[in-house]
């Protein structure tokens, strides 16, 4: 158990503090509420640029690293469709230093077009290594395009296309810096050998005067529901074919998400689960094969891949997955089996409450999905699923008219 307090600032932050006297560092996680899911259509990667332009300098300091790496910290940060996470560990004796520093870009950045200009031309290199030019580096944003015809989940983080982020002006930057990184649209998470009193003391002295935002009232496209089978094949400069199987699935806090976490674990949890065990150590048709649920805060998907070895078919191996998916919806879990994996996800979940950084991007992130307490109650949400119930979500879930089928194809040589 990750036990806690909870606190609010005037201005809207959220503060939920962790103390864990085992360790000399603290660690200062602050999430955004804000991903690529809350960009325009045509401004894109957005939320994104931002990742790069919060370690730019802000209004008082001009090197954010520097201070940081002088006080004995590290930091870095992430996207995702749903989030903006930055995070940090320090030497509890110098956590006025990290506070400071994430309450000076809180409350304003040093725009200017120097900077914004030179995190451009870092994102636009970005995207031509990671999904130019990096083999199958746009599996992911063809996938999406599939999946989501309406819901901006239909874009990745990188966004749609690099000229929104290359055409992006200072105005419109600041405008999403101003809608989203305020103190009520986030949640600030310490954890470590701080108490919590004097963790609020301290937060309350650096960031109470930070004016909140206007309130932002989420208003997305939900996705249509998917009647139909849908296909994409395209032709890469890669070495070898890749399939992948996507379906629908609920929103992160349906009960449906656990059932499709477990269906995925009995899928490619492990060098002993199905795919691996079947396709690719038995039958030798795949070199690599895996399983996953997106987890997104609102309508995900499960995925299942596969990266061919040479000589197999494209046909062949789609047909091999769908054996194993059949299998799944017509013949229940053996109970030896569903236990095997409920272990692997306790012990998964047990070694994440271990360290403070870990404990600190949970605890952030449950809040925002509706309290922080439910990182304490993951364990009994997947222990009380039984076999059975494991094949209903097998067979609502895995359904051919609601398939989205990428092949990823190595383009000949001839």
């Amino acid at each position: 158990m990750v036990d806690y307090k909870r606190y609010t600032l005037e201005n809207g932050l959220r503060l939920i503090v962790h103390r864990d006297t085992t360790t000399p560092m603290v660690a200062v996680n602050i999430l955004y509420d804000v991903g690529a899911r809350d960009e325009h259509p045509e401004k894109t990667g957005f939320a994104h640029l931002f990742e790069h332009l919060m370690f730019e300098g802000s209004l008082n300091i001009p090197e954010f690293d520097n201070a940081l790496q002088m006080a004995g910290g590290e930091n870095n940060a992430f996207t995702t469709n749903d989030i903006t996470n930055y995070y940090l560990t320090i030497p509890r004796q110098n956590i006025e230093t990290a506070l400071w520093l994430e309450s000076d870009r809180m409350l304003e950045l040093a725009f200017s077009e120097e900077k914004l200009n030179i995190q451009k031309d870092v994102v636009s290199e970005e995207y031509r290594q990671s999904y130019l030019n990096q083999p199958y580096g746009d599996v992911w944003a063809l996938l999406r395009s599939l999946v989501y015809r309406v819901h901006p989940y239909q874009w990745p983080t990188i966004g749609k296309s690099i000229d929104h982020v290359k055409n992006a002006t200072l105005d419109q930057v600041k405008d999403f810096f101003y809608r989203f990184y305020r103190p009520n649209n986030a949640i600030m998470v310490l954890t470590g050998d701080i108490e919590p009193a004097m963790a609020y003391d301290l937060v309350n002295k650096w960031f109470s005067d930070i004016p909140r935002g206007n309130e932002y009232n989420r208003n997305l496209p939900a996705e249509p529901l998917q009647k139909t089978e849908r296909r994409l094949s395209v032709e890469r400069n890669v070495p070898f074919d890749e399939i992948y199987l996507a379906f629908p699935t609920g929103k992160r806090l349906d009960q449906s998400f656990y059932t499709a976490d477990l269906l995925t674990d009995i899928l490619a949890g492990g060098s002993s689960a199905r795919l691996m065990e079947n396709l690719v150590k038995k039958k030798k048709i795949f070199s690599e094969a895996n399983s996953w649920v997106t987890g997104s805060i609102d309508n995900g998907f499960l995925a299942v891949m596969g990266k061919l070895h040479k000589g197999q078919s494209i046909k062949d191996a789609e047909n091999a997955i769908w054996e194993e998916l059949h299998d799944l919806k017509n013949n229940m879990v053996s109970e030896r089996e569903l236990q095997k994996v409920k272990n692997k996800l306790e012990a998964s979940n047990t070694f994440a409450e271990v360290g403070i950084l870990s404990k600190a991007m949970n605890l952030a992130y449950y809040e925002l999905l509706g309290d922080a307490e439910m990182l304490n109650h993951q364990n009994e949400k997947y222990f009380a699923i039984d076999a059975g119930e494991l094949q209903k979500a097998a067979n609502e879930i895995i359904n051919p008219d609601k398939a989205n089928i990428l092949h990823y194809l190595a383009k000949s040589s001839n």
